[in-house]
């Protein structure tokens, strides 16, 4: 990786992303809209049963929409044999919605998402892209809503359409499934215990993918089974919780690895196990198990494999009472919204030809990725005050190590990180083919080593100058990045003709993106897990801004682009 990279501009990002991003949300009408973590609570009860749904299409008078709310198991909705489909249900007044749970039949969506509306006309996406499965599915979701659609875009069986046995829209109190039900002393029991496997894999593919990385606490690191002896049936891994336990509640998150039959032991000696779970449904993704059972060892014994690899886990987690338990290292305390503690912040008031403050920020020059076509320099023609309260950032036509093109890319790594919090800017995009403004944010542990993108990134806003009337915000992490990113693609105003806000407003449950004050996308920390991935937010980040020139994402220029061209930034601040 070239110096450039890790002096904190990264890769940014892989990219052609917009296939992997919802549809456009139709204008800034999201103020209701929020998913939220939480597995079901008790209290939950379906509220979609029997309610008037609709759908873009049905196969036959067979399977009509209504048969996917009527809580029949045996009959199904169907659509026509084409990729974009949708179907809603009304639920007849505005419902404060906790879950969404789909019954597919095999012919399941690969892209979709969830969405919201109060008219039934006008909707707003209360997801990201998520992948449906065969099966049962469990969607996490928050919001007061009357309408609930699916919005269907990506078949997994080309031939046909989709086809839902039940879609279930539940309402009710929620639970963080990120924490141990309050319940006597339940405790994680398994963080930093030891452990065996029936192998492990440590090599230039997965370096290293050891038992150790199951228990670390780290959703980026994981176990797998060996490339060489391990691809075979049963694999298993254990804990050794350091003394006999109580065992309340097991927490897996998978690698596509994963297993579709396996059980949960527990074991005195780590030679006689008792089954307390098993399934032959499993699902992979995050899967929270409520089980019973008492033992000093702990194990996933996996029988069946969902592809022609290994087993490999992201996390496993064992919570209970009594064992020997490491005390894992404190989280931040969640911020309180609206936050009002100025943590960080520049104005850019200097006098025009000030180069940006370098207690603050750091120049990341270099050739950058993604296809681009301009060198970041560290020169204050690219990056300067203009006296008038504000940063440009400028584009230039003019030759600099062998690049036709110069612009800036500066970041706050090793002067400023953060973890949670509000963090928002004031920017004027400029417009024209070709260009790319964005406001961003890594994962510091990229500054130590850590590869893109197992460090996570946060693009809070990305423009791009051909179609300045909308607007990107996306996730990228090891599960879901490039291409893949979890995102939203919003329309809106032309975003050149003025200043806007972006902001991201993060605590441990999620990520809300807002545009001007208005929510226009919710990436809930237990609907990314239980749909796309590990959730890797959870650790300092340090913010970048900088304006490309073509690439991969944007596309070429052309004679009709204007240069120089100038991003404004009015002003970067974080609140805590």
């Amino acid at each position: 990786m070239s110096s450039a990279l890790f002096r904190g501009g990264g890769p940014r990002r892989g990219r052609l992303r917009t296939a992997a991003l919802g549809a456009s949300l139709l204008g800034l009408l999201g103020a209701y809209l929020a998913v939220t973590v939480g597995n079901a609570a008790a209290a939950e009860v379906v509220v979609s049963q029997g309610k008037p749904t609709t759908a873009s299409s049905v196969e036959w008078e067979g399977t009509p929409a209504s048969a996917a709310t009527d809580g029949n198991t045996g009959t199904r909705w169907s659509s026509q044999f084409s990729a974009n489909q949708w179907i809603q249900v009304d639920l007849g007044a505005a419902t404060a919605v906790s879950r969404v749970d789909l019954n597919w039949e095999a012919a399941y969506a690969t892209a979709f998402t969830v969405q919201f509306s109060t008219n039934g006309s006008t909707f707003t996406n209360a997801t990201g892209t998520l992948r449906g499965n065969a099966g049962a599915q469990s969607i996490p979701v928050s919001g007061t809503t009357r309408y609930v659609r699916l919005n269907l875009t990506e078949r997994a069986l080309s031939i046909y359409g989709y086809s839902l046995w039940e879609f279930q829209v539940y309402a009710g109190g929620v639970t963080d499934p990120t924490t141990p039900p309050p319940t006597g002393n339940t405790v994680l029991l398994s963080y930093n215990k030891p452990g065996a496997a029936s192998s492990e894999q440590n090599d230039v593919n997965c370096n290293p993918c050891t038992v150790a990385k199951a228990f670390d606490l780290d959703p980026a690191t994981r176990w797998a089974t060996s490339s060489t002896t391990g691809w075979v049936d049963p694999g298993w891994i254990y804990v050794d919780l350091g003394a006999t336990a109580q065992i309340s509640r097991v927490e897996l998150q998978w690698d596509p690895a994963y297993a579709t039959a396996y059980r949960i032991q527990v074991s005195p000696n780590a030679s006689t196990w008792t089954d307390i779970y098993s399934t032959t449904t499993g699902k992979g993704f995050k899967e929270v198990l409520n089980v019973s059972g008492s033992g000093r060892y702990v194990r996933m014994y996996g029988t069946a494999r969902s592809g022609p690899y290994g087993y490999s886990l992201y996390d496993f987690n064992v919570y209970g009472t009594g064992g020997a338990p490491t005390t894992p290292p404190a989280r931040p305390a969640d911020p309180t919204f609206p936050a009002t503690r100025l943590v960080f912040q520049d104005e850019f008031n200097d006098p025009a030809g000030t180069r940006p403050s370098t207690s603050k920020w750091t120049y990341d020059p270099g050739v950058p990725q993604n296809g681009e076509i301009q060198y970041y320099t560290e020169n204050s023609n690219n990056a300067q005050m203009n006296g008038q309260g504000q940063l440009v950032i400028e584009a230039r036509k003019e030759n600099v190590n062998g690049r036709e093109y110069t612009s800036a890319r500066m970041n706050t790594g090793n002067k400023f990180h953060v973890q949670y919090g509000r963090v928002e800017a004031r920017i004027k995009v400029p417009k024209g083919n070709g260009l790319w403004p964005a406001f961003w944010m890594m994962g510091a542990d990229f500054l130590t080593g850590r590869p893109w993108p197992y460090n996570g990134e946060v693009d809070i806003m990305e423009v791009l100058g051909r179609n300045t009337g909308e607007a990107y915000s996306t996730l990228h992490a090891p599960q879901y990045n490039g291409a893949g990113g979890y995102g939203q693609k919003y329309a809106t105003v032309d975003l050149s003709q003025d200043f806007h806000v972006w902001a991201t407003e993060w605590d441990s449950k999620g990520i809300k993106f807002l545009l001007d004050g208005n929510q226009v996308f919710y990436a809930g920390k237990a609907a990314v897990e239980a749909t796309r991935g590990p959730w890797i937010f959870d650790h300092p980040f340090y913010l970048i801004l900088n304006l490309a020139v073509g690439g991969d994402f944007p596309g070429p220029i052309d004679a009709s682009t204007p240069f120089p061209a100038r991003m404004l930034v009015d002003y970067v601040r974080v609140y805590q």
